[in-house]
């Protein structure tokens, strides 16, 4: 079968191959063909080597599709049952399960170290345990969820990770109030998903922060009252808060300067939620006078900071009433014999999100 494939870390390119195996099946497992799946920056950290993840590896974690074939024991979906891939599955167990906290659960996180592929030349890691560019992938069957047959592959592939992570940034994490103040950092996919969250919480005023132009524009579409470049926030702050600093701040990038940025462009009091997924030797300086003074929140959200199941059911039934625009998140489509195109759309900041048809 064929997937992209990374050989090296620091690669900035992937090879389509045509000789890839699935590898794995067995009792508790599920096969997938996979139907669509986006591109999600983290694929791009994880090439650099910003996200650890053992190469050679196939990238994508963003993706629906449907089962081809269930092992011993599998009795929550079937063949022929439509699903989106849950990277970060909840094994209902462990501590953090036990606390609610699914979101923290560290079982999906062992599959990463566990090939799940194999070519002539040697085994192959799936990135963050799945692997979703490729047509068919073998994971747990808790990750595999089932999706409701009026949800299209695209649609499903986008609530696998970034929809999720930034609707859930804005509504489990922050929990934002009606009437307050909003900045976002970064706005991709995930950050335009954090605009609509807020949006949907009734935040006043949303100000989207971006240095591509054409980024600005489209948060302006999903419920941006404005957008401004980077070099602009600082005027921003000024009018719109009268300089105190907004009530919220999401940081959608993933680095300690914008982490930074986003503390001092947060008033006292104030919270500053970090979803971007960064590299563990970049450090976010605060000094212990200003943590102690200023008495704002930091809240590190991940995968959108609540009950993964909870949360695609929530978006679904949002998108069904038309309280969400997902369709239009994707702006680029490729098939995956063209996976360098969408990774260079990613880069460029051209895309939201390229959906890659497979």
């Amino acid at each position: 079968m064929r997937a992209a494939v990374l050989h090296e870390i620091g690669q900035d390119k992937l090879e389509v191959l045509d000789d890839v195996e699935a590898v794995g099946f067995g009792p508790g497992k599920v096969r997938i063909r996979v139907r669509a799946t986006g591109l999600c920056h983290s694929d791009l950290s994880a090439m650099s080597g910003v996200l650890p993840q053992p190469a050679p590896f196939v990238p994508g974690h963003e993706g629906a599709g449907e089962i081809l074939e269930v092992g011993e024991g599998v009795t929550r979906v079937k063949p022929g049952d439509r699903v989106v891939v849950c990277w970060l599955p909840a094994c209902g167990v462990c501590p953090a399960c036990r606390r609610g906290q699914t979101e923290l659960c560290l079982a999906g996180f062992m599959n990463a170290g566990t090939p799940n592929f194999r070519r002539p030349g040697g085994d192959l890691f799936g990135f963050a345990g799945t692997g979703t560019f490729t047509e068919e992938v073998v994971v747990d069957a808790g990750c595999a969820v089932p999706i409701p047959d009026d949800v299209p592959f695209d649609i499903a592939a986008l609530i696998g990770c970034g929809v999720t992570t930034g609707l859930g940034a804005a509504l489990n994490t922050a929990d934002v109030e009606a009437g307050s103040s909003v900045a976002v950092i970064g706005c991709g996919g995930v950050g335009v998903s954090a605009i609509q969250g807020a949006r949907l919480k009734g935040a006043a005023e949303i100000v989207a922060v971006d240095p591509v132009a054409a980024r600005r524009e489209a948060a302006l579409r999903f419920g941006a009252t404005e957008a401004v470049s980077p070099e602009e926030l600082a005027d921003a702050k000024q009018r719109v808060t009268g300089g105190e600093g907004f009530d919220y701040v999401f940081e959608v990038v993933g680095r300690s300067t914008t982490a930074r940025t986003a503390y001092e462009t947060t008033r006292r009091g104030g919270t500053l939620v970090v979803v971007g997924a960064g590299a563990m030797d970049d450090f976010l300086q605060l000094n212990m006078f200003e943590l102690f003074f200023d008495e704002k929140r930091i809240l590190p959200s991940m995968y959108g900071g609540g009950d993964v199941l909870r949360s695609y059911e929530r978006t679904v039934a949002l998108w069904r009433a038309g309280r969400i625009d997902l369709a239009g998140l994707i702006t680029h489509r490729v098939p995956l014999a063209e996976i360098n195109e969408a990774l260079d759309q990613m880069r460029t900041g051209a895309a939201l999100r390229t959906c890659i048809e497979i």
